[in-house]
């Protein structure tokens, strides 16, 4: 009687840890190709495996290509970091039509597009407290083609933000103001002239977004246009648009960002509440966002390393996300 009764309860033991185990199950997640998406990713396929018994397949992805494939197909179960302005439609259809689900909105803080300076311009010239006052200052950014006017920054042709940023320059008239608007040619280009002037001292104003490795290594600082946003209808039927398409835009401030995590019905049925809970409070802040990216380019680390790297040195960043006993279990992993 005596192993009859132990013999049960065993298996039943073991039973039970099953079912804990199959309450998450097998998950897909996308590994988005840009650094930040797949740093949370790896930071989320750790915890997830190792706090919540789940079992998890990464897929690589990208913004479209990931959303099509979780609308269409019910695959991959997670985006951790997706930008949602270019498939906006069509997620909150699938959301509102209960295949897609927010499990978070904005998972970064102090994310998003604009145009920035290096802190210690701010500093030496305490008078520049948004994009207009800026505008009024074009001695300070001279331009290398000529000095006697301002230099600012766009994006490179072919990239969407270049025609955001030269309906931008028409609406501010900088070119009334003693502006230039200089096109960097590439991404390459883009980083190599901040980087330059940071490590010259020198003055630099232009476009870029976070969170990235340069707006972190560089310590750049986001500049408040001094303008509301002036709406929907100027920005994507104007400023969004060709110049030939955008007779008159509107001085503006940038359009906000917004970033989910998106996760399919499955995920949300299958992982439960509490994995559920999890990405609820799972948000990383900013600065710390940024130095993983310095991280990551300074020693080439890819995302698993990363992942590892981010949960040894910010405990206290992501131990609040989840139970003490969730927290033990990670801690003991790595």
């Amino acid at each position: 009687m005596y192993k009859f009764l132990m013999s049960t309860v065993v298996a039943g033991t073991m039973a039970l840890a099953t079912n804990v185990y199959a309450a998450c199950g097998s998950i897909s997640m996308a590994d988005m190709n840009w650094p930040s998406a797949t740093l949370m990713a790896n930071v989320d396929k750790i915890i997830l495996e190792e706090g919540y018994g789940c079992e998890i397949e990464m897929v690589a992805g990208a913004t479209t290509t990931t959303f099509a494939s979780m609308n269409e197909k019910g695959q991959p179960d997670v985006a951790a970091e997706l930008w949602i302005n270019a498939v906006r439609e069509p997620l909150f259809k699938a959301m509102d039509e209960g295949r897609l689900h927010s499990a978070r909105e904005m998972p970064i803080t102090d994310l998003g597009e604009g145009w920035w300076v290096p802190d210690y311009v701010l500093t030496k010239n305490p008078g520049l407290k948004t994009v207009l006052d800026i505008l009024e200052r074009p001695d300070l950014f001279p331009a290398k083609e000529d000095p006697s006017k301002g230099e600012f920054i766009g994006c490179p042709a072919g990239w969407g933000c270049q025609l955001s940023n030269i309906n931008l320059f028409r609406a501010f008239k900088m070119e009334d103001k003693g502006w230039i608007l200089i096109d960097p040619g590439s991404q390459a280009g883009l980083d190599a002239s901040m980087a330059k002037a940071v490590q010259r001292g020198d003055n630099w104003f232009g476009y870029y977004w976070a969170p990235t490795a340069p707006i972190g290594k560089y310590n750049m600082q986001l500049v408040p246009f001094g303008v509301p946003f002036a709406g929907a209808e100027n920005w994507d039927g104007c400023i969004a648009k060709a110049e030939q398409d955008c007779a008159d835009p509107k001085p503006s401030a940038w359009t906000k960002s917004e970033v989910h995590t998106i996760v399919t019905t499955n995920f949300k049925e299958s992982a439960g509440a509490d994995a559920m809970g999890y990405f609820a409070k799972r948000i990383f802040p900013g600065p710390i966002m940024n130095k993983m990216l310095v991280y990551m380019e300074d020693n080439q680390a890819n995302g698993p390393d990363a992942a590892v790297e981010f949960l040894i040195e910010y405990e206290d960043v992501w131990t609040p996300w989840v139970s003490a006993d969730v927290a033990k279990k990670v801690k003991a992993s790595l």
